[in-house]
């Protein structure tokens, strides 16, 4: 009477188990790292209360608000370029904000890719950008995405002012 014999087991049935099971450690690994918490240097409470009363701006001047709140990313900071100046770094649930001169301006969010979105500034008010995370092959994504006041403001008011060398 003949006898099968089965090789030694490794754990896995067969090399496309091995190529599954890497996968799935693969997506883990980086679902683990995006869920995470990034830190970034933080302004003080006072700055961060005078930001979120949405003062119109003076005459002659515009702010702009850079607002990360959603919590995807969180172990990510990704930074941020003003018409080619850094403006600082964004973690989850944080926010930028400046004073900046009325009229054109580029603003550049940098991650594994870079989004970028064009304004324009009119003076005496506010410009609100939010930065949304997601995923890429292996590695987090940002797009700069330009929103209304209510909206800006309701974001705004989800995070807290990151100190930047801009601010």
């Amino acid at each position: 009477m003949a006898r099968s014999v089965r090789p030694p087991s490794r754990g896995l049935h067969s090399e496309g188990d091995g190529m599954m099971f890497g996968r799935r450690a693969s997506a883990a690994a980086v679902l683990a790292m995006l869920a995470g918490c990034a830190s970034v240097e933080m302004a003080g409470p006072e700055r961060d209360y005078a930001a979120k009363e949405f003062a119109r701006p003076s005459k002659g001047k515009a702010a702009l608000y850079v607002f990360r709140n959603g919590s995807n990313g969180g172990a990510v900071k990704m930074s941020l370029e003003l018409d080619g100046a850094p403006l600082g770094e964004t973690a989850a649930k944080t926010f930028h904000w400046l004073s900046i001169t009325p009229g054109k301006h580029k603003l550049i969010g940098k991650a594994d890719n870079e989004s970028v979105i064009e304004f324009t500034a009119a003076s005496g008010r506010n410009v609100f950008v939010r930065q949304d995370v997601g995923t890429g092959l292996l590695s987090a994504v940002n797009r700069l995405e330009l929103v209304d006041e209510q909206t800006g403001r309701a974001g705004v008011a989800e995070c807290e002012m990151a100190e930047a060398p801009l601010n």
